[in-house]
């Protein structure tokens, strides 16, 4: 089997199941009750390698991998909104309030290392609660207002002196991806943008969704002819290079927003783009060998995902079931996928005699891996099979029930950027985790290991 990763939590998460046989999570696709007791259990797992809310900690924080707390959060929104369950609400409130910096998830603790791609998922998750209704807290920044604090410092950043515009991976010069452009930095860009238009109904940020998928798809990130992804291209040569590799989460991201600019124009183009993108993300990442269930091809086969890598699968989840709403023809083609994946899922979830869920659900069982994104991936996937609860209605809007407070000034404090006459004002309401800081628990690491290899 293969050791945990996450060091002496994960251990300890590992020990405390020693001495107890569980079945793997059993879930009867046509019974939403069963998918909500599967989904508690992979919610509170992912919760066993969250310490923010203890007492000397910080809450939000996860020093060597900050952007994975929104994927924690975002996880536990849609679990919150598909299921009800009310139980970490305060937990994911206190979490992303703690962690907002100046209103711009630039946080002055790690905003010198992030990417754009690590500030923008924090919007996203952000923007979401908006989108669900989850409440606003009273004394803190809206969730609206934080997705678009983190739009107005990503939009002054847009780089037209370099491939004639796009976001860089990295924030910094001093950062080593500062030179690449890549689709995940510019993908959620998109994708805030779309959401923020459809919810705001503000042209603003209309045409800066348009400008960005303009920019993407002049550039080898994004064909819209093939609508293949690539992953990255480098400045140097004026981006013409292309770093080809196939990730989930890149398909995703243009794929949700270009569903929001549907939605909201019911322009034939974006419908284009819709189908194009959903056609190629389905076939290649939920592969016919393995029975329809997703999988991140690129590492998964191989065994090679990182911590990362593993997470993709499940924001692709969470979007696709939005997708199936935003534009209903495609609810038949994405739901069997989902329902496929999340009974792959829940059958992997057998592991440490806890219900630790693995990485690889095609293969129906406990693969050996452990670790906080398994549970986060698991719990999005079986939240989103829970659409079927939510045919007939889409994410909110400011004139649909959505009451998150606005602020279009927001994150203006942020001196970070590279080209700010590129911000027309507001005038109406490669991965992510770059930087990686090893912590290690020598002895009391080793002294775990031997113990597990002993008792085994």
């Amino acid at each position: 089997m293969r050791m945990p990763r996450g060091g002496l939590l994960g251990a300890i998460v590992c020990l405390a199941g020693i001495g107890r046989v569980v079945e793997a999570l059993s879930i009867d696709i046509n019974d939403a009750d069963s998918i909500k007791s599967a989904a508690s259990q992979t919610a509170y797992g992912s919760m066993l390698w969250y310490s923010g809310n203890e007492t000397g900690q910080i809450p939000g924080a996860f020093p060597d991998k900050w952007w994975e707390g929104s994927a924690l959060f975002l996880s536990l929104l849609y679990y919150w909104h598909y299921t009800g369950d009310t139980t970490y609400n305060a937990e994911v409130s206190q979490g992303m309030e703690w962690q907002a910096g100046n209103g711009d998830y630039m946080p002055a603790n790690y905003s010198s290392y992030l990417g754009n791609d690590d500030q923008g998922f924090w919007g996203i998750a952000a923007m979401t609660a908006a989108e669900i209704g989850f409440p606003d807290v009273d004394d803190g920044y809206s969730w609206l207002s934080l997705a678009q604090g983190v739009f107005n410092t990503q939009v002054a950043r847009w780089d037209s002196s370099n491939c004639g515009g796009g976001l860089r991976w990295q924030i910094f010069p001093y950062q080593a991806g500062y030179a690449m452009k890549n689709s995940i930095s510019n993908g959620l860009l998109f994708q805030l943008a779309a959401r923020l238009a459809r919810y705001t109904n503000n042209q603003t940020y209309t045409e800066w969704a348009e400008k960005v998928w303009d920019w993407s798809a002049s550039s080898p990130l994004l064909n819209n002819q093939t609508w293949n992804v690539a992953d990255s291209t480098d400045i140097e040569g004026g981006c013409k290079s292309q770093g080809n590799n196939q990730w989930s989460y890149n398909y995703g991201t243009y794929l949700i927003g270009a569903a929001y600019m549907y939605n909201m124009t019911e322009k034939e183009t974006w419908k284009t783009a819709v189908d194009g993108l959903l056609g190629v993300t389905l076939n290649t990442f939920f592969p016919q060998d393995f029975n329809y269930i997703m999988s991140e091809v690129l590492c998964e086969p191989n065994e090679v995902c990182n911590d990362n890598e593993i997470l993709f699968k499940g924001l692709v989840s969470g979007w696709l079931a939005f997708v199936a709403l935003l534009v209903p023809s495609t609810y038949d083609e994405i739901l069997p996928k989902l329902q496929a994946s999340a009974q792959g899922a829940a059958a992997s979830c057998s592991g440490m005699s806890n219900n630790t869920c693995g990485v690889r659900w095609h293969e129906s069982k406990w693969d050996g891996w452990v670790g906080m994104e398994e549970q986060i991936s698991a719990t999005d996937v079986l939240s989103s099979v829970l659409v079927t609860e939510k045919k007939g209605s889409g994410p909110l809007t400011s004139t649909t029930g959505g009451n998150s407070t606005s602020n279009p000034n927001a994150g203006s404090g942020d001196d970070s950027s590279s080209d700010k006459s590129q911000l027309k004002s507001i005038t109406t309401g490669d991965k992510a985790g770059a930087s990686i800081v090893t912590i290690a628990f020598v002895g009391i690491w080793g002294g775990l290991i031997a113990f597990m290899v002993l008792g085994t």
